[in-house]
């Protein structure tokens, strides 16, 4: 399995650590499309980055860190394809992907420290989608299809 990652400065040493931590956990590919640094950046460039490569399908998911998680899920959603949640707890993370069938995460390193985001990032990638909301899911490709005039 593939995993995109991203972050902005303010995510950066979290997501350094969320990396490793898939890779022996989950033995996931993760591609990092940066920051690379604690250098101020602007967390739209990175959050787009990781967003557009899940609505490319280039990669089934993504997460993206930073400050708080609200910025990046604001500009992953606007990608047709991408459903993006701020998850900063255990239940949120359970219900994106359950429920809404979320393919992008967003944390806020200022919200969560290390190990509550390695149970976030553990409960977000072993739940499954269940068939049950498919219904919902539709709707929501259905506006995309309208609104973008593409998709499924």
């Amino acid at each position: 399995m593939k995993l995109a990652i991203g972050s902005d400065h303010g995510g950066f040493e979290l997501k350094e650590k969320l990396k490793q931590y898939i890779k022996d956990t989950f033995h996931y590919e993760v591609v990092d499309f940066g920051t690379h640094s604690t250098e101020a950046v602007d967390y739209p460039d990175f959050a787009f980055l990781v967003a557009a490569a899940v609505a490319e399908g280039q990669f089934p998911l993504g997460i993206i860190v930073d400050g708080a998680g609200i910025g990046s899920a604001m500009v992953a959603n606007k990608l047709p394809g991408v459903r993006a949640g701020n998850c900063n707890d255990i239940y949120m993370a359970r219900n994106s992907r359950a429920h809404n069938q979320a393919n992008v995460l967003t944390l806020g390193s200022q919200v969560v420290g290390t190990g509550l985001a390695q149970e976030i990032v553990k409960v977000w990638l072993e739940t499954t989608f269940e068939a049950r909301h498919q219904k919902r899911i539709d709707k929501i490709l259905h506006l995309e299809k309208q609104i973008y005039g593409f998709g499924k």
